[in-house]
């Protein structure tokens, strides 16, 4: 079976290196691809560039926020079926209730220990989202 592809879309090199850190503990067979902002994002995936299973978007990011990246990508046939979970330091009900209305299949609120990151994560995967 192939590798689980993840991207990220991140604008906190310190969050990615974090979320690179505790996938490789929850998943070891999962591959991560990062992009600094949703324009990057956005190229990544519509140039053919990346296969990707599921998408981890921040919400506040410079250039394409997550929203806007969330509103196009589900605007496009092909990539609008790969699973979007917003991961975000936003606890705003506000934000919650408009990307699951744009699209998220799932809304995290980025924790404060490694350890709920780690279980955040190995709770998506088990759920199946891909």
């Amino acid at each position: 079976m192939a590798n689980k592809v993840i991207l990220l879309v991140d604008d906190d090199r310190d969050d990615q290196e974090l979320f690179e850190e505790a996938m490789a503990i929850v998943d070891s067979s999962v591959v991560c691809h990062f992009a600094s902002d949703g324009e990057e994002g956005l190229h990544i995936l519509k140039d053919n560039l990346l296969d990707c299973h599921i998408i981890f978007l921040d919400l506040n990011m410079p250039k394409i926020n997550g929203k806007q990246f969330l509103a196009e990508i589900k605007q496009n046939k092909v990539l609008s079926k790969i699973p979007i979970v917003i991961f975000t330091t936003s606890q705003r009900e506000k934000d919650r209730e408009e990307t699951a209305r744009l699209g998220a299949a799932h809304f995290l609120t980025k924790p404060s220990s490694f350890g709920e990151l780690c279980k955040q994560l190995e709770d998506i995967l088990s759920i199946g989202l891909s």
